[in-house]
């Protein structure tokens, strides 16, 4: 099992250079020689915006002295990140950083894509759900000639559940198929949704995933472990119980 760092926490509120209540829900990739992390951050208005932290160790980090993306105030996202952009995953992808994230407004939340070479300027590509989808993360290569992806549509329906889908362009997505779901009287009971992107070995793909138990003091969030196979990632060959 993996076990907590015991420097952490690594960064604090405390290390922003600017106005933010809270720091969490961070996205990291090697740049070269250095760890880059992305960072969501509520201000005190209560929405999320994302700053950008380097380090040389992945230990300690330095935050930049500005936000790395803010809420688009014009333009066809803008209506749809209108509450905040939150939760982002990084995957390192043909050349450069695909980065999605949760893009929430007063239609619910979605998925949006954006992609840099060097973490330096950014560029929304498409919002590449409707609502509610909450969580993605891109494989790091094609599979089958298709870009994959794990998503987690926000649903009481099939409640909760880790999905995959294909596209050929990355915007366009389809082949959605339910891959995870909650186990009854488990420590993932209430939810479940992608993580890190998944790991290629070579026993299949390996994805980190959260999952989360319901508790009389709120919810308990923890870290599992699941095995894809490596030419159709729909295909779940194991589950770790732990």
């Amino acid at each position: 099992m993996i076990q907590r760092y015991a420097g952490n926490p690594i960064l604090t509120k405390a290390d922003v250079p600017y106005p933010v209540e809270t720091v969490h829900n961070a996205a990291v990739a090697r740049v070269g020689g250095q760890v880059v992390m992305v960072f969501r951050a509520h201000l005190r208005s209560g929405r999320s915006i994302l700053g950008i932290a380097e380090s040389d160790d992945g230990l300690a980090f330095t935050v930049r002295p500005a936000p790395f993306l803010v809420p688009a105030t014009e333009g066809p996202f803008a209506e749809y990140e209108a509450f905040g952009v939150e939760d982002p995953r990084i995957t390192a992808l043909e050349g450069g950083y695909a980065i999605t994230y949760s893009a929430y407004s007063p239609h619910g939340v979605r998925i949006g894509l954006a992609r840099t070479e060097d973490f330096r300027t950014v560029e929304r590509v498409a919002l590449i759900t409707e609502a509610d989808t909450r969580n993605c993360c891109l494989f790091p290569e094609r599979i089958g000639g298709r870009y994959w992806r794990l998503d987690r549509p926000h649903s009481e329906i099939s409640r909760w559940s880790i999905w995959t889908s294909c596209s050929p362009d990355l915007v366009h997505w389809g082949d959605a198929r339910r891959v995870i779901a909650p186990a009854p009287y488990h420590w993932d009971e209430l939810k479940v949704g992608p993580g890190a992107p998944p790991i290629r070995t070579d026993a299949g793909w390996l994805s980190i995933y959260h999952g989360a138990f319901a508790t009389m003091d709120g919810a308990v969030y923890r870290l599992g472990a699941a095995l894809h196979d490596l030419e159709d990632p729909s295909r779940i060959l194991g589950v770790a119980d732990d």
